[in-house]
């Protein structure tokens, strides 16, 4: 697939990406958006800045107008897409991925996002075919700083907040241009760790999904009595939490705890959470009264079928978090402030809240090489036709206390194994017995 991937555009600088192939990328997005107008912003990455000079021009270049705000997170970007009224949006980021990396995400009007069966395959046949389209009128080029009305709308979503200490790891990546400027106006003490954004990553990689990452939030929850610890990636749209104990809250048992928090006040709603979720997550919706749905994975179907659904809220295991109070996009920040307002509205510590979840034994995701990913599929389905069998994204199968799921990977030869049952033994039984199958041999 290259640098054009499932959901963005992305690879190593200069090798894979440089200032002209941005230019062309984004001036193939403002032709394929046939829109008038495009706010474009940037992460800290050292090569951002370059980079969204050339978006910006190559987005002229095609007659559309662009407005640059500048440094900002990719859900800040959201909020200007949706809030302003612009008929798309370009974020050059690279996410979580190490420093050498550039890219950018894009979105239509109202922070609905592209993904390469939506919009990115078009860009990159534009792309492909060497074509720059240049209008008789260029673009013009237009400044807005939307940091004040994006802090406020992080902060609407604050109920009744009480002194708390919050630890917070930025990662050196642009939640930490907001997470200070949002404590100043919360009744919280902030105990802040790499919050200065810095695209040289100096401390640790921006991606919380892994464990190291972690473990300097971890240590410094313990030593300063936090109440509870928070990281985020690099371009500031996923979160993970740790419990005051330092001990990882998963984050399909996060969005169990925010669906609750958001069932309080939004009683009967559809929360969505996507398949790799562990049983516990539409347990706890459907005990808060509301209606569990079932994603495949990736922000693009997640975000259509909240849209399709109006859903309230919904919870991906990689740590996005998206409201429909927020152009159904994902908000890691908003996502931070419902873990306060659920901890305030509570007298026990967070650990004390998350233990009655932790009732189900799951593997994680274990990633498996394979040359026929469909055949591998098919034979699990075969294999394991007494439970029951569906394939919204690979293929899942179901048992009431167990169930696995696999499903290949958007950019790799790749098996995606995820899996879950009552106790450690049950699980490594039922998981021994999938990977047998995985590797040519029968479950039995």
């Amino acid at each position: 697939m290259g640098i054009f991937k499932a959901y963005d555009v992305r690879g190593v600088v200069p090798e894979e990406i440089d200032e002209e192939t941005v230019r062309r990328i984004a001036n193939a997005f403002a032709r394929s958006l046939k829109t008038e107008r495009i706010v474009v912003g940037r992460d800290m990455r050292l090569s951002s800045p370059a980079l969204a000079a050339a978006a910006r021009r190559g987005i002229r270049e095609a007659g559309v107008d662009v407005v640059d705000i500048g440094l900002c997170s990719t859900p800040a970007l959201y909020f200007a897409d949706g809030k302003g009224g612009y008929g798309g949006a370009l974020m050059v980021t690279a996410s979580h991925n190490p420093a050498r990396y550039n890219g950018m995400k894009f979105c239509r009007e109202d922070a609905i996002p592209l993904s390469y069966e939506t919009g990115i395959e078009e860009i990159e046949e534009i792309f492909r075919r060497g074509e720059t389209y240049r209008a008789d009128r260029p673009g013009e080029e237009l400044e807005h700083d939307y940091t004040g009305e994006y802090l406020d709308h992080v902060l609407s979503f604050a109920q009744y907040v009480r002194p708390l200490t919050v630890a917070v790891d930025a990662g050196n990546g642009m939640a930490g241009k907001y997470i200070p400027r949002l404590f100043d106006r919360l009744p919280c003490r902030l105990v802040p760790l790499y919050l200065d954004p810095d695209g040289s990553f100096p401390h640790h990689e921006a991606d919380p999904l892994k464990e190291e990452n972690l473990a300097d939030l971890k240590r410094l929850v313990v030593e300063s009595g936090a109440d509870l610890g928070a990281a985020f990636d690099g371009d500031g749209d996923r979160a993970a939490f740790v419990d005051e104990t330092g001990r990882i809250i998963s984050n399909d048992l996060t969005t169990a705890l925010i669906a609750r928090e958001t069932l309080d006040r939004c009683p009967g709603s559809t929360v969505i959470y996507d398949l790799r979720s562990s049983l516990v997550v539409p347990e706890e919706i459907a005990r808060a009264g509301g209606k569990a749905l079932e994603s495949r994975v990736g922000h693009s179907y997640i975000k259509a079928l909240m849209r399709e659904e109006n859903a309230v809220f919904a919870g991906e295991l990689s740590g996005h978090y998206y409201f429909r109070d927020n152009f159904f996009a994902d908000n890691a920040e908003i996502a931070l402030v419902k873990m306060l307002n659920l901890l305030s509205s509570r007298s026990e510590p967070v650990s004390k809240i998350v233990a009655p979840l932790r009732r189900y034994s799951a593997t994680g995701e274990i990633n498996f090489p394979v040359d026929d990913p469909d055949g591998k599929i098919e034979a699990l389905a075969e294999e394991f036709a007494d439970g029951e069998v569906y394939f919204l994204d690979g293929v899942s199968v179901r048992w009431p206390d167990r169930w696995f799921n696999v499903r290949k990977s958007n950019t790799e030869p790749l098996l995606r194994l995820n899996l879950e049952a009552p106790t450690e033994a049950d699980r490594d039984e039922l998981r021994e017995k999938v990977e047998r199958v995985i590797s040519g041999g029968s479950g039995e």
